[in-house]
């Protein structure tokens, strides 16, 4: 019976999602929980990489178990989240369709990126200090409308991944203030390693005066990794939402 798993985490701690001989990753975190709990060997597919140190607000595995077991028991999950880490959360297990895919059934994801620009304690590792000049969070946005209109991503694209394609396409991307800094929403059918830091180092580069809006298009357009201005930090970012085409219910 194969099952999805909605869950949480802070990814500070870890090497990313994928299991790592040599490093601890959310994956091995969560297959080991359930393999003991369920006293079988238990692999996880996940939805995506996240890379190290960034975190999911909600995220999605799937799983096959050797039985068919209650999902409804709240005992379970309370069990399951007791023998996790406590920076790993789940909050759902729904059984699903045999061939039903965390990862290749997903038709949408959304990413979003925490700016805040006095030191906060309580948010050390879950946003980005930001020190530099005043942000322009207006050309951030006017900046940010080149990427609803292009698919190749080529230039925001980590070197020598192995992706197939750079080919993405964004329906939504922008900046809100917030108290004490900005916040970036950016939503996609898929992403390439390292894309949404690289766009999001790119825009703050807008904010601050030092590109332009249309240099940023051109840039963009140029399909060129050594054009873009680097990688904003990793603990800023949070994987926030995941859409799933309509067979799949949860």
């Amino acid at each position: 019976m194969r099952y999805f798993v909605e869950l949480s985490y802070k990814g500070t701690d870890y090497n990313g999602w994928q299991r790592q001989a040599d490093a601890p990753t959310v994956q091995a975190a969560l297959e080991d929980a359930l393999s003991m709990l369920l006293r079988a060997e238990i692999t996880v597919t996940g939805a995506g990489r996240t890379d190290t140190g960034v975190h999911a607000a909600y995220y999605v595995a799937h799983f096959d178990a050797p039985a068919v077991f209650d999902v409804a028991d709240d005992d379970f999950i309370y069990h399951l989240n007791a023998v996790l880490p406590h920076d790993i959360a789940v909050f759902g297990i729904t059984p699903v369709a045999d061939d039903a895919h965390a990862r290749f059934d997903a038709r949408e994801r959304e990413y979003k990126y925490y700016i805040i620009r006095q030191k906060d304690p309580f948010r050390r590792d879950t946003a980005w200090l930001y020190s530099g000049a005043n942000l322009d969070v207006e050309e951030m946005n006017r900046a940010a409308s080149a990427l609803l209109v292009t698919d190749d991503f080529t230039t925001f694209s980590k070197l020598h991944s192995g992706n197939k394609t750079n080919i993405c396409r964004v329906t939504h991307a922008e900046w809100h203030d917030e108290q004490g800094g900005a916040v970036f929403t950016i939503r996609a059918d898929r992403f390439l390693r390292n894309m949404v830091r690289s766009i999001v180092a790119a825009l703050v580069d807008v904010g601050r005066g030092k590109i332009t809006a249309e240099r940023f298009a051109e840039i963009l357009a140029a399909r060129d990794r050594s054009l873009a201005s680097g990688s904003a930090p990793a603990q800023g970012l949070f994987l926030s939402n995941i859409i799933y085409t309509a067979h799949i219910r949860m």
